[in-house]
């Protein structure tokens, strides 16, 4: 096990840790009872649902929390962290490792951005029909709000992505409790009815769910794609590892969140079966009346919650995206001056909420969300599932047999659910299907793309060990300053340098290249951030590295040089880009569409000056064509 993830295991258990799991990582599952259990009795609804069906249906939903959450998530996924560090893109990274062949690292790359794809998703249809099914309660209340949901939703969620820029920070102290009181009361309202219909915890036992399969066959494999449900934002577990360590977030689950997740299934289960006309809001009818407008207002600050987890992770999953090289760089804002994790990209929020928005608009009801949300998840599942396989094989050493008696039945379980939820693309499903292919699509262009540029480079460019030895014949003046040349080629000589010679007939009397290295790990240690090699005289390489969850800061690092030796007065440098003009080489490497698509990712990427942090006023740049 790693160092850092066994610190994390050290964590001490307080109530502020326990509160703020709950909080951000338990939203997304905490608030699937609003709609998971309506949706899937709905399926056998029209000629009125019978007793044994009602159990049936609430036994697949437990033990999909049981198989899906419990096992393959809190017991197995959760082992394989990247330096503590968790989700589908540091998974990917894992399995790139333990991949044998280029070839091999290809596709579990393509597997990665299909996840994160995915997710993206996800990240979308999560806040539509989560603060859709809890608004709706309004209605339970009284049919006269039934006209006021959509508007209403609308407001909500516009107002949750217009407060993003101020940061995760200042709204997480109140996220916790809220999620806290949110468990416990609808714990307490599944338990009440429960002890009225005692006999509804018949469920319990798996031959409940199996002989409902066994009775319906193609119509319950159709259900299984509203069961799953009940098991979205799973894949928070996983994903927020690194803010919390395993053990809390196991701690939280098994302990409070899944015992009043099941009760309040249980409960509403209870309610139908004593009442079927309930299937209306089986979850909001739990409660008295007196405490169902309390309740809608308590459902909505808990959806917000979650939205607010799940934009954050859309947030987190696009800059691991850029530092994986997969998009353009992006705008990225700090919202914290003490945490690295807490960050707002504002090209990111804008699409969130157009999407948002857009599905509301034209859904309008949390019921028909429900066919658009489960593809999503259930695609993420299939891929973590995929990647666990290969890592837990091959880095932690598990035999043939043993990684196919565990992952073989996850993975089928997994497939199910997805399948499942492939006969809804007609009425929905289609929606993240479409977004995570045009993601899919942008993500490969890019990656192929940058492939082709650097091997254009590689293959145009001097390399640094000739420049270096020819240098001293040249006679070339150099002038005083600093000169720092950024390259992605570190044995290269970077084209603004070779341009800059060619016009200005100079160099400065110190000279530095530097080269932004992207690791597969979270974050990279002080100890190895910075790499120093002198060339010749008062010409030095410099590699900085960066991990994926880490935003690169070239003046600040560079001035740290001091360290190693190498003066750097930032008052006098000047640091030299190079501006790529892409043009159709004669034997083209990529088709002219997506040529076009790429150049046009390029040229909206955030300038290398503002992700870096450099200067605008210290910046040269230098024009280049580049054939591809």
């Amino acid at each position: 096990m790693h160092a850092s993830s066994e610190a994390g295991q050290r964590r001490d258990l307080t109530p502020a840790l326990i509160l703020g799991v709950l909080g951000v990582v338990y939203g997304d599952i905490g608030t699937s009872p609003l709609y998971a259990l309506k949706a899937s009795v709905l399926h056998f609804a029209a000629d009125g649902v019978e007793r044994w069906e009602v159990l049936g249906l609430l036994s697949l939903i437990f033990w999909s929390l049981i198989l899906t959450v419990t096992v393959k998530y809190v017991v197995f996924v959760l082992q394989a962290d990247n330096k503590g560090e968790g989700g589908i893109l540091a998974l990917m990274a894992l399995a790139q490792r333990c991949a044998r062949t280029e070839r091999g690292r290809w596709w579990v790359a393509l597997v990665g951005m299909a996840g994160a794809c995915l997710f993206f998703g996800d990240g979308i249809i999560t806040p539509a029909i989560s603060v859709l099914s809890a608004v709706e309660g309004l209605k339970v209340v009284s049919p006269a709000f039934e006209e006021a949901v959509i508007p209403l939703s609308v407001v909500i969620l516009i107002g949750l992505f217009i407060v993003q820029y101020r940061g995760t920070g200042s709204m997480g102290a109140i996220f916790g409790p809220i999620c806290a009181l949110w468990f416990a009361l609808i714990g307490t309202l599944g338990l009440i009815e429960i002890v009225r219909e005692p006999e509804v915890l018949v469920a319990l036992s798996p031959s409940y769910a199996i002989h409902f399969c066994a009775v319906y066959r193609l119509a319950a494999f159709i259900a299984m794609g509203s069961v799953v449900l009940a098991v979205t934002g799973a894949e928070a577990l996983y994903a927020d590892m690194g803010h919390f360590g395993k053990r809390p977030i196991k701690m939280a689950w098994l302990y409070f969140v899944l015992p009043c997740l099941s009760l309040n299934y249980f409960g509403q289960g209870a309610l139908l079966l004593s009442n079927p006309a309930a299937l209306e809001n089986p979850f909001f009818l739990l409660a008295p009346e007196w405490l169902r407008l309390p309740l809608v207002i308590l459902a909505t600050a808990a959806t917000i919650i979650a939205s607010q987890a799940m934009i954050s992770g859309a947030y987190s999953i696009a800059r691991q995206c850029v530092q994986l090289g997969f998009c353009p760089r992006l705008e990225v804002r700090h919202t914290s001056e003490t945490e690295e994790g807490q960050i707002y990209l504002p090209q990111v929020n804008f699409a969130l909420l157009i999407g948002v928005v857009i599905l509301v608009l034209e859904f309008r009801s949390s019921d028909s969300l429900a066919a658009a949300y489960g593809i999503a998840v259930t695609g993420t599942f299939v891929c973590t599932s995929c990647l666990a396989v290969l890592v837990f094989s091959r880095q932690f050493g598990w035999s043939i047999p043993l990684v196919a008696a565990v992952f073989g039945p996850l993975l089928a379980l997994d497939l199910v659910f997805f399948i499942s939820n492939v006969l809804k693309i007609p009425d929905g499903g289609y929606v993240p299907l479409v977004l995570g292919g045009i993601l899919m699509l942008l993500m490969n262009t890019w990656y192929r793309g940058r492939q082709l540029l650097f091997a254009r480079f590689r293959q145009d460019s001097l390399p640094l060990k000739s420049f270096l030895a020819r240098l001293p014949q040249s006679r070339t003046i150099r002038v005083p300053g600093i000169a720092v040349f950024m390259t992605g080629q570190a044995d290269y000589v970077p084209g603004a340098l070779l341009h800059n010679l060619k016009h200005n007939k100079v160099l400065h009397e110190r000279v530095l290249f530097v080269t932004v290295l992207n690791e597969d790990v979270p974050q990279v240690g002080s100890e190895r951030r910075r790499e120093v090699q002198e060339l010749g005289a008062g010409i030095h390489r410099v590699i900085l590295r960066y991990g994926f969850q880490e935003s690169p800061n070239i003046p600040r690092d560079l001035e740290s040089l001091r360290e190693d030796g190498v003066a750097f007065d930032p008052m006098q440098s000047s640091y030299f880009l190079g501006r790529e003009t892409l043009v159709q080489a004669v034997v083209p490497k990529m088709s002219r569409w997506r040529q076009w698509l790429f150049t046009l990712m390029s040229r909206n990427a955030v300038p290398a000056t503002e992700f870096f942090r450099i200067p605008s006023d210290r910046v040269v740049e230098l024009g280049v064509r580049v054939a591809i």
